[in-house]
């Protein structure tokens, strides 16, 4: 098991790690629309806060050595049902066909107040 870290992220607001490399897969902590340069909420904007939280993703998929075009799963959380849609149009611009396996459920709150978290696990190139 190898931990993954980059500057490019939010740096972890508890006791888990950005990502964590082991037997050719990368597992992706829960990201949020942190921008990594100012450590705030990226936007009030749904759209805004999904292009953030995958701009996130990204960062810590290429420290690992893979990118968003390997995700093989992810779990999107958001915190109102209604922004489905909206977070649907930024998320089918950052993933490539075919898309991976998702989940996306509605949970009445995150640990900061953000709208959306996005974990993932990508295949290691």
């Amino acid at each position: 098991m190898e931990e993954v870290s980059t500057d490019q992220a939010p740096s972890a607001i508890g006791p888990y790690s950005q990502a964590i490399k082991e037997d050719g897969r990368v597992y992706v902590s829960g990201q949020g629309p942190v921008d990594p340069e100012t450590d705030k909420i990226a936007s009030d904007n749904i759209g805004e806060q999904t292009a953030q939280t995958l701009e996130n993703i990204a960062a810590i998929l290429d420290a690992a050595g893979t990118s968003l075009d390997d995700v093989v799963k992810s779990k999107v959380f958001v915190t109102d049902m209604d922004d489905y849609e909206a977070v649907n149009e930024v998320y089918a611009e950052y993933m490539s066909e075919p898309y991976p396996a998702r989940a996306a459920v509605e949970v009445s709150r995150l640990p900061i107040e953000i709208g959306v978290e996005i974990e993932v696990i990508a295949s290691l190139k």
